[in-house]
């Protein structure tokens, strides 16, 4: 019998739109023969709408989307309902979710909370490993903890920015000088990130960075290879072949990933055997230092000039798009993309059994 997977994607992030389109490429590929596939599009108000053509009328502003529906986070009676419940409808039934939702409120822990609640089977990493995947300056302290090299950073609140400017200034400008980077600490596709070369660059890059978190993590830059390496696997993990992003700009910023048809992904990336095998042993200890489960991506910095590696972060739900590094480096490691796909299914369903195995009541010793 066919397994009913409902396909989650846009959302209330500034990663609305690559979450559209990593959803479509999923919804085209995955197998028909196993499973009956609904497409789920959160606006961006955060309503719920369900239908075949959700994703493409999200895109263009056509309202309605769909049909209105509602998550159900009550695990006697789990899944999804139309709004016009008066009726006596009875709730979607629904499989396994695949949340394909980049960014806060989707991959940040938020939306894994809400099927933890509800206990249902959802693909790729839970609560714990989302929300420290999210927040990069969590991520760097766990890093730390597992003896992941990483390059000197600063963690800088937004309120400490807008009250005492010129201390955090100077603070970058000691213990980090130029050129640095600024992010947010709770994004991704490199939205809200800037290099600065000097002061006036960092101001712009701080002003620019506080309109998406509270939170922003500072870095030193250097002259450096950006390496990445995919991961899938629950408690047994396997990393990809590593390959290299060549950014058409400056860095990997936002319109080098989405819009610049000049940016190039070298895969496999041009490495000696043990740099190969250094990366993807420092990708498998970074999965398991957030406790990831499912897939993960985790990108390296590789300096050009000593040949030191650095961490630079996890992203525990990588695009799926038709460019995306993820399934490009599993397609280059022997497995392609459909079968991807459902591994990735069934590391989220066998996830689901492993926890209806944990008592939720106290028991008598044995």
């Amino acid at each position: 019998m066919k397994q009913t997977i409902a396909v989650i994607c846009g959302g209330r992030s500034g990663e609305h739109e690559v979450s559209l389109t990593s959803a479509q490429s999923i919804v085209n590929a995955l197998d028909r023969s196993r499973f009956n596939v609904l497409t789920i599009g959160i606006d961006r108000r955060g309503a719920w709408w369900l239908g075949p053509e959700v994703i493409e009328k999200l895109r263009k502003g056509q309202q309605p989307y769909g049909r209105r529906v509602y998550f159900l986070p009550d695990p006697t009676c789990p899944g999804l309902v139309e709004e016009n419940i008066a009726g006596g409808q009875q709730p979607i039934p629904i499989d396994v979710f695949f949340p394909v939702l980049h960014g806060p409120n989707g991959e940040d822990g938020t939306i894994q909370g809400l099927f933890e609640t509800a206990n249902v089977p959802y693909v790729g990493c839970g609560v714990l490993a989302s929300a420290c995947g999210m927040d990069k300056a969590i991520m760097k302290a766990l890093f730390a903890q597992s003896g992941l090299r990483q390059l000197p950073y600063l963690v800088v609140l937004r309120s400490r920015w807008e009250s005492a400017r010129d201390q955090v200034i100077g603070d970058v400008e000691s213990r980090l000088g130029y050129p640095c980077f600024v992010k947010p600490a709770n994004m991704g596709s490199s939205v809200g990130i800037s290099k600065a070369a000097n002061r006036a660059e960092l101001v712009a890059a701080f002003d620019d960075a506080v309109r998406y978190d509270r939170k922003l993590v500072v870095e030193k830059g250097i002259n450096v290879r950006e390496i990445e390496v995919s991961v899938l696997g629950n408690d047994e993990v396997a990393a990809s072949v590593p390959g290299e992003i060549v950014p058409a700009h400056e860095f990997y910023d936002y319109d080098a990933k989405y819009a610049a048809a000049d940016s190039r992904l070298l895969i496999p990336a041009p490495l000696a055997a043990d740099d190969v095998a250094t990366f993807q042993e420092m990708a498998i200890r970074a999965f398991r230092a957030v406790d990831g489960s499912g897939l993960s991506r985790v990108d390296f910095l590789f300096d050009k000039d000593s040949g030191e590696v650095y961490i630079n972060e996890i992203n525990t739900l990588p695009g799926f798009t038709s460019i995306s590094m993820y399934p490009k480096l599993w397609e280059a490691t022997g497995i392609p993309y459909e079968e991807l796909l459902s591994r990735i299914v069934d590391l989220g369903l066998a996830r689901h059994r492993e926890k209806q195995r944990n008592a939720t009541e106290r028991l008598p010793r044995l």
